[in-house]
This record gives structure tokens, C-alpha cells and sequence, in this order.
């Protein structure tokens, strides 16, 4: 089994030419609400990958949290531990240029109020050969408690280190695997080698298996005491939207290793599911198939 331990939003996407300077006002190419929340996408990827999957996070007791849920409810997402506090749900305002770019804003709402207690009473059936696959979208003392209890009971821990965090940064070495885009790494290992030489350094020092996103380059994997393997990304002819593409990848490669499959043969799924995404609009219902790959 995989559990998402993570946020739940409803994103307000807000389709433009280019983003407005500051002070600027601009006219809007369209507007759609999907749902969205970093945790979500990547409960969502799971199952569409084809895993069993539980979601484990917090909605508000409104109208939005239908809408978030949506599409998890539809794909057969465990909610049994999908709890409702007296928060908004979460928001996310997006903002999507031509190129496929974005820019986010975050409305915490629900996903702030869960806590170390939410973790040990959500996650304490937890067995060995599960994962745990986490974000960095809800408070720190929750992702602290979360990280424990797999270790204590044997699960697999996967930390994505988006949004990237200064506070957060301690997790790394508490998690088996840390899944980082290039900017996030650059912020956790900053210095002047190459990126390999730093990727290689990260995952030695600390024996943990890294995955660094490289956008249309593909992706990086750096096992404790080998070299870098690059993965590469097909190539495009179209990119209409790049939202929902590093919580695709997250959660497709941990199907695959929750399948026993090697971390650069999961790494080349991953890129491919990924890719995929970014040929459709919204985080979630731009996330593929199985069989779309395929």
C-alpha cells in the first residue's frame, strides 16, 4: 500500500499571454477551477498509475472540498482517512502563461491544521513494505511526526521537496528517498561543481537515493555511492501546461517502486507520465493513464 500524507487543495487556474509586471493589469485568455493540492495530484497519479493508494490529510466542512475530492472519489482513492476541521479547504490561484509556465499562490486553509496528533492517529498502521510518500505543503511538525512513524514501523519513506522550504530542509536526512526538481537541489546542495558531481556527493553523504526533476532534460537518479544516471524526457512538440508534471512524476515513480522495479527504470516511467501531463491542462486531469503510456 501507498499513502499520500499531504495537502488538498482546489486550484483557481487563470489562463494568460504573459505574466503581469508589477502593478500591471491584464485581461485573462480563460479561468477553471480544478482540483489540485500537491499531496492529492499525487494520490491521484498513483491510482492512475494503477496502485493502491489512501489519501491522509485535512478538508474544510464546504462546497470547495467537493470539488477537491472529486476526482480522487472518482478513481477509487482510499478517503477513509481524508478527515474535515472547521478551515476553508485549501486554495491554490494559478496563473498560466502561453508557454506553459506558472506561477502559484497558496491559501493554506485546511492543509495548515494538520498536526503530529492527525499523523499518529492517521498513519499508525503503517507496516513494513508500505511507503509513505510526503510534500512539503503542510506544517513541519506533521511531516516530522509522519517520517518517525515509518521508520518506527518499517515503511518506506519518499519525501518530493516541493514546495521548497528553508524550515523543512533538516527532513532530508530522515526520508529513504528525496525526490527534488534542479532548483530545490541547487537550494539543499549549493556550490560550483556540476551537478552531478554535487547530486553524487548528496546521495553518498547522506545514503539515500536521489531524483533530481530536470524539467524537459529529463531526470537525474544518483544512488549512495554510484554515478548519476540521466534519464532523458521525450520531446514535445506542444507544452500546454507544466502544473501538474513534478506531482505526476512523484507519484507514477512510486508505483513503480512499490512494484519492486529499479529506481531508473521507475525514473523513465515517471518522466514519460510526466511529460504526458504536460500536454493537458489542471494538475489533476492532466495526469495520464497506465494505459496512455502504454
Amino acid at each position: 500500500m501507498i499513502t499520500v500524507f499531504g495537502s488538498i487543495n482546489l486550484d483557481m487556474v487563470i489562463r494568460v499571454a504573459d505574466f503581469p509586471r508589477p502593478g500591471e493589469t491584464i485581461p485573462t485568455k480563460g479561468f477553471a477551477m480544478s482540483a489540485g493540492g500537491k499531496g492529492a495530484n499525487q494520490a491521484l497519479a498513483v491510482r492512475r498509475a494503477g496502485g493502491q493508494i489512501r489519501m491522509v490529510g485535512l478538508t474544510g466542512a464546504d462546497s470547495h472540498a467537493d470539488l477537491a475530492l472529486a476526482l480522487l472519489k472518482e478513481a477509487g482513492v482510499d478517503l477513509t482517512c481524508t478527515g474535515v476541521c472547521d478551515e476553508s479547504t485549501g486554495l491554490a490561484f494559478i496563473q498560466v502563461e502561453d508557454s506553459g509556465e506558472n506561477t502559484i499562490a497558496i491559501v493554506k486553509g485546511a492543509n495548515g491544521e494538520v498536526s503530529a496528533e492527525t499523523a499518529e492517529r492517521m498513519l499508525a498502521d503503517l507496516s513494513a513494505g508500505d511507503i509513505l510518500l510526503l510534500q512539503q505543503e503542510i506544517p513541519l511538525t506533521a511531516m516530522e511526526r509522519a517520517i518517525e512513524i515509518a521508520s518506527r514501523t518499517g515503511a518506506k519513506s519518499v519525501l518530493n521537496t516541493a514546495p521548497f522550504q528553508t524550515d523543512y530542509i533538516s527532513l532530508v536526512d530522515r526520508v529513504d528517498v528525496v525526490i527534488s526538481n534542479e532548483t530545490e537541489f541547487d537550494a539543499l546542495m549549493p556550490g560550483s561543481k556540476p551537478r552531478p558531481e554535487r547530486a553524487k556527493q548528496f546521495a553518498q553523504e547522506r545514503k539515500r537515493l536521489l531524483i533530481v526533476t530536470l524539467g524537459a532534460d529529463g531526470a537525474m537518479v544518483v544512488e549512495p555511492g554510484c554515478e548519476a544516471v540521466i534519464v532523458p524526457s521525450p520531446k514535445l512538440e506542444t507544452v500546454v501546461d507544466t502544473t501538474g508534471a513534478g506531482d505526476t512524476f512523484c507519484g507514477y515513480f512510486c508505483k513503480m517502486l512499490a512494484d519492486g522495479v529499479d529506481p531508473v527504470a521507475a525514473t523513465r516511467k515517471a518522466v514519460a507520465a510526466a511529460s504526458l501531463a504536460c500536454c493537458k491542462n489542471g494538475a489533476q486531469p492532466s495526469i495520464p493513464l497506465a494505459s496512455d503510456l502504454d
